[in-house]
């Protein structure tokens, strides 16, 4: 069985006699003769070892293998057609991944100045509960994180820095207070996200560091604060982007700001890169 044989015409071809219900109706479609179709769904079938269709002299429907094939087929067409798109037409979309907060308190107004000064490129924000936002797993162009890099594999530039924050219960004593000093979380249960947390226990010193429960995922995080059995450390982003029920949130002093950086891969940048990065590095400047 020859699998390097298969091209995006068999799978057209697939496609369109599913589409039409016969063979006839397909060439016509594809502007082909009813030989050249029946040659080239028998070569599909071939090159897969599959049946495909069951034929009759009046009907044309999938075999079981047949419409999983289909489905599949469908999905890759649409993909080659988006890349020719893009090709012929420039690259107008931009994704931007983020694992929790996307651009805090900036995110609304980033999204509105977008449009505006960018109308042929449209912005879409995606979340992923990963290290690098989505940006490792192939979901977006470019992404938001707080964390460590990956300085080998990601082109990044540092767009501003925020203060941390304490996520509490809405309940708990210390919201009494207007800010909490760090040092003072020491005796605290402290729960962090394993995965894309900005908490470590480098913050304190040796000798002097709270117990720490892990999680996996902002929502758990959340749910695990609004117990009242533990706090949470976060960058201002959090508070602005997860106003919850259950939840208050305080100024943490004497704790370093985290840093948020853009990151994309080195290697064939999106064009909208540095517009972004630039308009981005903007809003936290000043403020807005």
């Amino acid at each position: 069985m020859d699998r390097g044989n298969l091209e995006l015409k068999h799978l057209r071809c697939l496609v369109a006699i599913v589409d039409t219900g016969s063979f006839t109706d397909a060439a016509i479609d594809l502007g082909i003769s009813q030989a050249t179709a029946s040659r080239t769904l028998l070569a599909l079938e071939q090159i897969l070892g599959m049946r495909l269709l069951h034929r009759t002299s009046r009907t044309v429907t999938p075999t079981t293998a047949g419409a999983q094939v289909i489905a599949r087929a469908r999905h890759l067409l649409a993909e080659s057609d988006e890349l020719v798109r893009q090709a012929t037409t420039g690259r107008t979309r931009l994704r931007i991944g983020h694992a929790w907060s996307a651009m805090g308190r900036h995110t609304a107004e980033f999204q509105r100045r977008w449009h505006n000064l960018h109308p042929d490129t449209e912005l879409h924000l995606v979340r992923h509960n990963s290290p690098t936002g989505g940006l490792a797993e192939g979901l977006c162009d470019m992404a938001i994180v707080r964390t460590a890099i990956d300085t080998r594999r990601y082109a990044h530039h540092c767009v501003g820095h925020e203060p941390r924050y304490l996520a509490l219960a809405s309940d708990d004593p210390w919201t009494k207070r207007r800010s909490i000093p760090l040092a003072e979380t020491r005796d605290r249960t402290l729960v962090v996200d394993r995965r894309t947390g900005t908490t470590s226990l480098d913050l304190w010193p040796e000798g002097a560091r709270p117990i720490v429960e892990y999680t996996q995922d902002v929502d758990d995080w959340l749910a695990a604060i609004a117990t009242g059995r533990c706090v949470g450390i976060t960058p201002q982003a959090t508070a602005t982007q997860y106003r919850r029920d259950g939840i208050a949130y305080r100024p943490l002093r004497d704790a370093n700001p985290v840093p948020v950086h853009l990151i994309w891969h080195r290697q064939a940048p999106h064009p909208s890169t540095h517009a972004a990065t630039a308009l981005l590095a903007d809003l936290y400047r000043d403020g807005t």
